[in-house]
């Protein structure tokens, strides 16, 4: 009787651990290529949200990439633009775009770092991730030449690459986030 008593506890403690998902093995971390192909001028809502995505997918333990692309290379441009080229500027546009101090709260709370160690603008952002996150963030060669960009303008934090790398990001990736 104590046996069967021992059993019948034994198979409640399982059923009731296996409808809990204490026994489900944790899923497997994937490689997420973040598409990033919309300029900062155009809608700074999309290629904002990028670096919050690359920041919390990192944190779930995910290897992050970010390929800039189409109209987004003009983001991460030193100079870019007539006005700026005559003038010589040594910042991008990303670099221009300050984090709302709400936004830095909101981050510092969700992702449990001090405030201080939030980025205060977009380009120090992806510099963070690329750094200390060890994002890679790639651009697509092909569009900075038909932007009439040259790659050694481009921002530190991105490695201009040409087509045949991009093909690869893609059949890579586990999962494509486009923004």
């Amino acid at each position: 009787m104590k046996r069967r008593g021992i059993h019948g506890l034994f198979m409640t403690f399982t059923a009731l651990a296996l409808s809990t998902g204490l026994w489900i093995p944790a899923a497997s971390a994937a490689n997420i290529l973040i598409h990033m192909k919309t300029s900062l001028a155009l809608d700074d809502a999309q290629i904002c949200a990028v670096p919050n995505v690359a920041w919390a997918a990192v944190k779930a333990g995910h290897k992050v990439t970010i390929l800039v692309d189409a109209s987004a290379v003009t983001s991460v441009t030193k100079g870019f633009g007539w006005f700026r080229g005559l003038m010589g500027s040594d910042s991008t546009a990303l670099d221009r775009a300050g984090l709302p101090e709400r936004e830095r709260q909101s981050l510092s709370e969700q992702m449990g770092v001090p405030v201080e160690q939030v980025p205060h603008n977009y380009g120090e952002y992806f510099d963070f991730l690329k750094s200390k996150l060890g994002v890679d963030i790639y651009g697509n060669q092909t569009m900075m030449l038909l932007y009439k960009i040259d790659p050694a303008r481009v921002a530190d934090s991105v490695t201009p690459v040409p087509l045949a790398k991009i093909v690869q990001l893609f059949e890579a990736a586990d999962r494509i986030l486009v923004y």
